[in-house]
């Protein structure tokens, strides 16, 4: 056992000012912590009103909880440890499968696995006492900052620093997307990103090219319109509003492909965020083009795509009224093509499914990352803390990250996974698996290309997808937008008067 750091100490290191610079999916995946203590005085906020931002923070590692890594070797006998995910069916049984063959591969660890959702996993998590929560815990990018808030962690960069782990193999933009105040908190392990799925039978018999996606927004619309005019589908796209996905998650998406901020702080990288920004022209333009759609007959509404998790993309097999578009996480390809691989639908085979980038403003390309990372618990237990650095480490290998990627549609956080089985042949005899990857390495090298990190973000997704559905049946776009912006500055507001 390691003397643990005092948890007031830690928070208080965890915002120190240190320095100062300018601030600018399976297809069924869908809390804050407020015991952290306060640093001095809370200034108190109005409702609707926000906080001044804090100057850009800096963590310096020595002053992070340790990652004792080499502690496994010199311990006898096998340590169990306990790994909550949220990976449920399709997904969930590769879990089981990657898990499984690490613990037959030594017999120094032994991981238990514990499945939920990503709420369930989240709420059980910020609800739990340190005592009672696991060894290793996935999250989605949503839940950094409360993550880290909750000081319940070891920082993943502690991990490679006293490891020596390699991680020139990594995608950048994973990396980034869990780094904050200079500190790899967590290692990405699920990534994945929108893309455009849409039917190639339907494209053809529009007159349009079934191999060539549209690639802007404007693109998009005349599609639908061509399509629409043609009879080849009743509608161009289908749209629906969840708060992961079209009504939230999409909306970051076109905010990063625009080069723009979601929230202020630099995204909340630079500095702790204090409001969003999704009220500007951006967003009124793009809520405006989505409700224009429907409005005009060229897409459908499918509300908040809580049905079945999936309502969207059964629009395209839809053998009445078709939508021909529809945009999705890329974490469901390889459910796709399984569902339909099993002919539950005989007018769409596998091979008529198309998938393109994620058409944005004027085509510009680029994604934020998705999916969720692995994060490992402040146990106290050199042992335990060691056994969940080498399963991460086992979990984020070239080898298993192709295994994973090939059967879930999932990208792989590291280039090399693109050259060993079964990713290699994957990639090559199916170029869609690599249509997300490709998205991915085009995003511009910006901190709007690492996505919004703010405390309540979760809430804010919900807020804002509550205020795309009003939009989507003829609500104003701008005072709607800026509604909820209020609403989700106050979210905001709240929760850093209670966390910082």
């Amino acid at each position: 056992m390691r003397a643990r750091t005092p948890r007031s100490l830690f928070l208080l290191v965890a915002v120190s000012l240190v320095a100062a610079c300018s601030g600018g999916g399976d297809i069924t995946d869908s809390g804050d912590d407020a015991t952290t203590a306060s640093q001095g005085p809370v200034e108190t906020v109005a409702p609707g009103e926000t906080a001044p931002a804090a100057t850009t923070t800096t963590i310096a590692l020595d002053l992070l909880p340790d990652c004792p890594t080499d502690a496994l070797a010199a311990a006898s006998g096998t340590t169990e440890i306990t790994f909550w995910h949220s990976m449920s069916a399709a997904l969930g049984e590769e879990v089981v499968k990657l898990t499984d063959a690490y613990n037959a591969s030594q017999d120094k660890v032994k991981v238990k696995l514990v499945q939920g959702s990503y709420e369930e996993t989240a709420d059980n998590y910020f609800l739990a006492s340190q005592g009672d929560r696991p060894d290793l815990v996935q999250l989605p990018e949503y839940q950094v900052q409360a993550m880290i808030d909750t000081a319940s962690t070891v920082p993943v960069g502690k991990c490679i620093e006293a490891s020596g782990f390699d991680t020139s193999q990594f995608l950048p933009s994973g990396l980034n997307a869990y780094t904050t105040q200079g500190v790899q908190w967590s290692m990405p392990f699920n990534i994945s990103n929108p893309v455009l799925f849409y039917n190639k039978k339907v494209f053809a018999a529009a007159g349009l090219d079934p191999d060539v996606p549209p690639q802007s927004l404007d693109d998009m619309r005349q599609f639908s319109q061509q399509i629409v005019d043609t009879g080849a589908a009743s509608y161009g796209v289908a749209l629906e509003s969840g708060f992961d996905s079209g009504g939230g998650w999409y909306v970051e998406q076109w905010f990063a492909k625009a080069q723009e901020f979601y929230v202020d702080g630099d995204n909340g990288r630079t500095s702790r965020a204090t409001k969003v920004l999704y009220n500007n022209g951006t967003g009124v333009d793009v809520l405006t083009y989505l409700q224009a759609l429907l409005s005009d007959g060229l897409a459908v509404n499918l509300g908040d795509n809580t049905q079945t998790g999936f309502d969207n993309l059964l629009k395209l097999a839809d053998d009445k009224e078709p939508a021909a578009m529809t945009i999705a996480t890329s974490a469901s390809l390889g459910q796709v093509l399984d569902v339909l691989a099993g002919g539950q639908f005989p007018q769409l085979s596998p091979g008529d499914v198309g998938v393109g980038p994620m058409p944005g403003p004027d085509g510009l390309p680029g994604a934020l990352i998705g999916g969720a990372s692995l994060w490992p618990v402040d146990s106290g237990d050199d042992v335990r803390t060691a056994a969940t650095w080498d399963f991460i480490t086992y979990l984020v290998g070239a080898q298993q990250q192709s295994q994973w990627a090939a059967a879930t549609g999932y990208i792989p956080v590291r280039t090399d996974a693109t050259e060993v089985e079964p990713y290699l042949t994957t990639l090559a005899t199916d170029p869609r698996f690599s249509v997300a990857y490709e998205q991915l390495a085009a995003s511009p090298d910006a901190l709007t290309s690492s996505g919004p990190v703010v405390g309540p973000l979760r809430e804010i997704r919900s807020v804002l997808a509550t205020a795309v559905a009003a939009i989507f049946d003829g609500a104003d776009v701008q005072a709607t937008l800026d509604a909820a912006a209020e609403q989700a500055n106050g979210l905001i507001s709240d929760y850093n008067a209670r966390n910082t």
